[in-house]
């Protein structure tokens, strides 16, 4: 008889193997099912920590050949080895992706490789390369994560028309790469393959990039990624993309004007979105349906119409994001085991890689406009900081947004150097309901980059901002 455990996740990536470790340090006998042979699902191994890596690569780079010279450093036969940056990115999977594992043998997790699919609401069936177990389980997690999404007449070949995974695995710097879509992705990759040397063309349907957040963060990360020379065909429906050979076409038409557009390259990167990973889980066999979306429909606790099974991170409705994935993980192990843990979905932050970085957490401007909530803002500009400007790193803006009576921070959207770590604070604020002034009076020590958000703050308390 197989042995039986008292919860099995499905899907090793961060919403995983956080669910994993919480429901092992909570004392269930636990397990997870990973298809892929290393731990850490899209995360760890084709998104969130090989692009950054391969993006603080490609940062360094820019500056020691763009703006050393600014510093007194003269520096002459810069080379760039791709390979070998590569390579440094593997390694940061590796040791990542290790590290999981390491984790999985200390809390005790058992770990089965293979594709995980139900086969009654308490068995997982578990295929390998060699054979299929069964699972027996009292509670599953389904935490299988995402894949690139696509659309007609932009079907991905890996080969020149790409997806993230591959653009993350490139054997040579893109002469050209068109990016479809100016989202989080299209635009990170984008960034890093820009100041390796490629022409970067992005093409997005809407008006304006990173739709999601604050208009204003789109618009001034446009005007930076364009004065670094990123070309942009924002309100372009692209209409097709031909791989012919060594190069690739993309013809759009400005939704606007109605005129067409022909870019040619030799990289095409669809970066459209993702969709939910649910292929193939045998969710028929226990009674459970997707949405119009592919995601998996949740009530209370993220439990599904099935009493014992769960699902969380990109599965469920909501921002794709590892954070989000972890904090739900982190929920659904509470839950079971009788605790009444609590997520505000409005404070989990939204961040893009891209320098200057962006991040927001909260209500935008235009959310606040169309519910017509009574707010005020004060912002504050990073080329007034004198720590900004110490390091050569005066663009963007942080903006705070408060509600118009009371003074609690409703928002704040923020551009600039180091802001996915700022935003913390902005976060740490927002859940302890704390108004502007609370920030503005809070001492912040000088001269940091989060001094701009106590600028911004004093801003938005009856426009008390100290320089500007």
């Amino acid at each position: 008889m197989s042995e039986k455990f008292d919860v099995v996740v499905i899907g090793s990536g961060p919403g995983g193997y956080v669910c994993a470790i919480r429901c092992a340090q909570l004392g269930m006998k636990t397990a997870i099912v990973e298809r892929y042979p290393t731990l850490g699902g899209t995360c760890l191994n084709v998104g969130c920590i090989p692009s950054k890596a391969l993006l603080d690569s490609s940062e360094r780079y820019h500056e020691t050949v763009e703006s050393h010279a600014d510093h007194g450093i003269n520096v002459s036969g810069v080379k760039l080895d791709f390979p070998k940056m590569m390579n440094r990115v593997q390694s940061v999977v590796d040791q990542t992706c290790g590290g999981v594992k390491f984790l999985m043998d200390k809390n005790k997790i058992q770990v089965f490789q293979g594709h995980g699919s139900f086969k009654d609401k308490n068995t997982i069936l578990v295929k390998g390369d060699k054979e299929t177990v069964e699972v027996k389980t009292d509670k599953v997690v389904i935490a299988t994560g995402s894949k690139p999404s696509t659309l007609p007449g932009m079907e991905i070949d890996k080969k020149r028309i790409i997806s993230s995974t591959e653009a993350l695995k490139l054997k040579e710097v893109p002469k050209h790469m068109i990016v479809i879509g100016g989202g989080v992705i299209g635009l990170e990759l984008g960034s890093a393959y820009r100041r390796l040397g490629s022409k970067v063309s992005v093409v997005e349907y809407a008006d304006s990039i990173i739709g999601t957040m604050d208009s204003d963060m789109g618009k001034q990360l446009q005007r930076v990624l364009k004065k670094d020379g990123v070309e942009f065909y924002t309100g372009h429906q692209v209409t097709g993309v031909e791989n012919k050979g060594k190069e690739v076409i993309v013809r759009a038409k400005n939704r606007k004007k109605d005129t067409d557009v022909e870019l040619k390259g030799d990289y095409c990167l669809v970066a459209v979105g993702r969709r939910p990973y649910t292929d193939n889980l045998g969710l028929d066999n226990i009674g459970l349906e997707v949405d119009e979306r592919g995601r998996i429909p949740v009530g209370d606790h993220l439990k599904t119409s099935v009493d014992n099974v769960y699902a969380i991170g990109d599965v469920v409705v909501g921002a794709m994001l590892a954070h989000k994935a972890e904090e739900e993980g982190v929920y659904v192990a509470e839950h079971m085991t009788g605790q009444k843990p609590h997520i505000n979905y409005l404070l989990i932050p939204g961040v893009v890689y891209t320098w200057p970085e962006v991040a927001s957490v909260g209500h935008t401007e235009e959310q606040l406009k169309a519910d017509k909530v009574p707010y005020k803002k004060g912002s504050f500009p990073f080329k007034a900081l004198g720590r900004a400007r110490a390091s050569n790193e005066s663009d963007g803006l942080i903006k705070v947004l408060a509600h118009k009576e009371t003074d609690e921070i409703l928002g704040v959207h923020m551009i600039g150097p180091r802001c996915a770590d700022l935003i913390g604070e902005a976060v740490v604020a927002m859940e302890y309901k704390a108004s502007a002034e609370d920030i503005a009076r809070i001492s912040h020590a000088h001269p940091t980059y989060t001094e701009a958000f106590k600028e911004a703050c004093l801003a938005a308390t009856e426009n008390r901002a100290i320089h500007v």
